[in-house]
């Protein structure tokens, strides 16, 4: 199955992106490494206006709880 993944979108322009994409969707906020082993042979990557490479891959599990919920 495609799987539209959107990468660096924070705003409306996400909206208005899936109007056009589509999905299921999967949310990248950033463009790190794990973005490219989450992407299918068969999925779309749509870049938004604030993507840019990060060296290092956020992971919001390794945050202490009270600081995401």
């Amino acid at each position: 199955m495609r799987t539209v993944h959107y990468v660096g979108f924070r705003g409306d322009e996400y909206v208005r992106a899936r109007k056009i994409f589509g999905g299921p969707v999967y949310i990248h906020r950033d463009y790190d490494d794990r973005v490219f082993s989450e992407v299918g042979d068969s999925d779309v990557v749509v870049f938004g206006p604030k993507y840019h490479y990060c060296p290092y891959v956020w992971d919001a599990s390794a945050v202490d709880r009270r600081y995401t919920e």
